[in-house]
This record gives C-alpha cells, structure tokens and sequence, in this order.
C-alpha cells in the first residue's frame, strides 16, 4: 500500500487522530506523517480539527476504491487469509468476554457490572490473558505478511499486563488503549484489508 493510502487507512482505523496516532497504527515517520496530511487535505479527502484529522466522505470512497488493488495480493494469500479466518474465530471468544465484563448475572438476571467483585473481574482477566496466547500467535501469522501488524501485538500485550496488575480501566476504557480498543482497531485494520463488513 503506498504511504498515501496507508495514511488515509491508518484514519480511517482510527475514525478520528491527531499526527502521533497516525504514527502508531501505520508505522510511518512523524516527518512523513506531517507531509502525508498536508497533501490529503490538500486535496479534500481529510479534514482537520484542533490537529485531529477525519475522512471526508470524498476520501472515504476514493480509500475504499484503492484497496482492491493495494490489498490483492494480501486477499490472495492462503497464509494471510487463513491466520485472519483464526483471529475472526478468536473474535467472537472476546466479544463475549467483554459482555461478561461489562455485566455479570444476580439472582438469574444480568445486571451491570460495578467491578465491586474483584473475584468475577479477576477470572475475566485471567480469561482475557488465554485469548492473548492464542492471538500472539495468530498476530505472528498475520505480521509476516503486513509487518506494521505487529504494534497491535505490542500494545495488547502491554494492556494485558495493566490489567492483571490491577488497572482494571485498561480493560475496555474507550478512553486509554486499552485491550477492548486496540482489538477493535485491529479489527477494523484487518477488515478493510480483507474487504469485509463488521457484523454487527
């Protein structure tokens, strides 16, 4: 994928950035971040916002009209496609994951979780740390063939361990990178790499 279009996909990843996680999701050099979104605004397909840049609907259909061929060889790739077939199964293992974070059944009925039970949130973290070993290597896989993948490695690794030292937020705060953001991230990288639709 050429740096244009990778920074148009790393916005698009992210919905919303600024320069830094611009950086973060496609790898590139700050110096050659600056340049690459001085020339999508220039050109209407980004816009700007207090240093945090978004799509314009123009980008969006010129960015999802590139990858068809900037993604062909990927989307033809036995190896690729089958580690990204495994990450989908693993996929549903943390939807349901954080479901069972986010409540917690009382009496029969399930009620929002107030994380006052250290014991419930504790077996769900150790949970989330045996999806990790599964991942790791699925990301490995996937690494190989798009190498920027392996940032998305580094920072659930590094959420993991905030987590099972206590910092329960880094489990799925929107707010932090934490585990459930960078998943969703990473999943919505693979997605548009692949040519699929999130299903809801």
């Amino acid at each position: 994928m050429k740096d244009l279009y990778l920074a148009m996909h790393g916005i698009a990843v992210k919905k919303y950035c600024d320069r830094d996680e611009l950086c973060s999701v496609t790898g590139l050099t700050p110096a050659a971040v600056e340049e690459l979104l001085k020339e999508v605004v220039a050109k209407g397909r980004a816009a700007e916002v207090n240093g945090k840049y978004a799509l314009t609907p123009a980008g969006q259909i010129t960015l999802r009209s590139s990858y068809a061929v900037a993604c062909a060889d990927l989307r033809t790739d036995s190896e690729f496609m089958t580690a990204y077939e495994a990450f989908e199964d693993i996929n549903q293992d943390l939807k349901q994951l954080i479901t069972d974070w986010q409540t917690m059944t009382i009496g029969g009925e399930k009620v929002p979780n107030d994380h006052s039970d250290s014991d419930y949130d504790n077996g769900i973290i150790d949970r989330m740390g045996r999806i990790h070993e599964k991942v790791e290597k699925i990301l490995k896989q996937l690494a190989g063939k798009v190498p920027r993948l392996v940032r998305y490695s580094e920072k659930l690794l590094e959420a993991l361990e905030k987590a099972e030292d206590g910092d329960i937020q880094w489990v799925s705060d929107a707010r932090t990178e934490s585990y459930h953001t960078v998943w969703f991230e990473l999943h919505e990288d693979l997605l548009r790499l692949v040519g699929r639709e999130r299903q809801e």
